[in-house]
């Protein structure tokens, strides 16, 4: 098994990372917001400089500014603040010698352009615009050029920004230790859980109820179906050993017994003999044992390799043509009728020949002496495969159906297993169909129905039929 994340982790993750996102694009707007709000507070400043220093340049000639106009540029929102202002003939009127030179790139609103720069090294915020006034017999258009420190404008920022991604990280730090210690109290079900599993063991494998969250509701059932198909496998298994050991004890002991016979026996006629019957005791042992081997197969889930896409059409006439002479040999008339094109059947195809090749034994073994005629049908109708064996034998009675279905059950003491039919309707419902007993006058029909094809995939469907035995 290999370990990732645990669930605890994961959930953070994915609470917190999407969390943290929105924290970053607040606090990118956050400082967005207050970089505009910051740069159209200090154009206004500067606005208001500028016109003040219009103002008291129209009225001294430049030769002074008011006690007003030098509180502004003293003590603004972004400090100090610096001015230059040129006649219409460029002649210097007042003011600081050297203003920013505007760049190419600035852009122009009116009489009005704002435009960043550097000036003796700093980079500065400027206001440059042109008003068209009299001053000292010179009338034109002047030029006055304001501009600021950018640095006390970034403190204010950072100032008004600083507070708004303190509480955001506070935020999201309290939310990391609440998500943190609250997905381990809301993960406690699972923990609950895990111990009820871990409870579980082959001796008990009783499905789990108790409350769970609706999330997990689905693994659960899933998990309780799952122990529910262990529990029945594990009966059918014991059923199997018990059964088997049941029925090998006998004859076991038979075969035993004569091999012990032989190694006593004092003529050679004898050992004849006794070889003969110990023949024949091993023979019947291996095919009870085969029996019951082929019968716990059927019941069983089918193995991957074995489901293979054949023809049963195709099987059911090779069977026949080998039983012809064997139906032969035994003086019974044997007749075959196949109806249908090639069709696709998905499963084992050994099983299929052992279901049809044991109704065909049977009605062969147990017809008795009236027996005259054995008849195999097939046909398909929609979905299904439809095989049919007939016999005109002795057959049996309805009221004994149910008796003759059971394993190991004869209705008559006979050499056989009593596993025929049992073992052919285990076949039948491993193919998702089932096994029918009919009887019309003197003659006796066993049918098994075949199921060719089903939605989904062809395996899940013998694996869900399979495990319905």
């Amino acid at each position: 098994m290999t370990n990732t994340l645990s669930l605890r982790a994961r959930l953070t993750f994915v609470i917190l990372v999407p969390l943290l996102l929105i924290a970053v694009l607040f606090g990118r707007w956050a400082y967005t917001d207050a970089q505009a709000n910051a740069a159209e507070r200090f154009e206004r400043s500067l606005l208001s400089t500028a016109l003040a220093i219009s103002r008291d340049i129209a009225v001294t000639g430049g030769d002074a500014l008011s006690e007003d106009t030098r509180d502004l540029l003293r003590d603004t929102s972004g400090g100090a603040v610096f001015y230059h202002v040129y006649a219409p003939d460029g002649v210097f009127v007042t003011g600081y010698a050297t203003p920013p030179v505007v760049p190419n790139t600035a852009q122009t609103t009116g009489a009005q352009t704002y435009y960043d720069a550097i000036y003796r090294g700093q980079q500065v915020k400027a206001l440059r615009f042109t008003q068209t006034m009299a001053v000292d017999q010179l009338s034109g258009p002047f030029t006055f050029t304001v501009w600021q420190n950018t640095s006390l404008r970034d403190g204010f920022v950072r100032s008004r920004t600083r507070p708004a991604f303190l509480i955001i990280a506070s935020m999201v730090g309290a939310l990391a230790v609440i998500v943190w210690f609250g997905v381990r109290l809301g993960l406690y079900p699972l923990m609950d859980l895990e111990n009820a599993i871990e409870r579980r063991s082959a001796n008990d494998l009783s499905p789990i109820r108790r409350a769970i969250p609706v999330e997990v509701s689905g693994i659960v059932g899933k998990f309780n179906a799952l122990l529910d198909e262990l529990s029945r496998t594990l009966k059918a298994k014991d059923i199997f050993i018990s059964d088997a050991a049941h029925q090998l004890r006998n004859p076991i002991a038979g075969v035993l017994s004569l091999a012990e016979s032989i190694q006593s026996s004092k003529t050679l006629e004898d050992v004849e003999a006794r070889s003969a019957d110990l023949i024949e005791a091993a023979r019947t042992t291996a095919a009870l044992a085969n029996n019951l081997l082929t019968l716990e197969r059927a019941r069983a889930a089918p193995r991957q390799e074995d489901l293979i896409r054949f023809d049963p059409l195709a099987v059911l006439h090779e069977l026949s043509h080998n039983f012809h002479k064997t139906a032969e040999t035994a003086g019974v008339s044997f007749r075959t009728l196949i109806a249908g094109a090639s069709v696709g059947l998905v499963g084992d195809r050994v099983l299929f020949e052992q279901a049809v090749l044991n109704l065909l034994n049977n009605a062969l073994a147990h017809g008795g002496t009236e027996l005259s005629a054995i008849e195999l049908r097939a046909e398909v109708e929609g979905a299904l495969l439809y095989v049919a064996v007939t016999d005109d034998g002795k057959g049996i009675n309805e009221p004994d159906f149910a008796k003759a279905r059971a394993r190991f059950s004869q209705l008559t003491p006979s050499s056989g297993s009593g596993l025929g039919l049992p073992i052919a309707e285990a076949i039948a419902e491993a193919f998702g169909g089932a096994l029918r007993l009919e009887r019309h006058g003197a003659s006796f029909t066993v049918a098994l129905e075949f199921q060719l094809h089903e939605r989904g995939d062809p395996a899940q469907t013998l694996a869900r039929s399979t495990s319905r035995v």
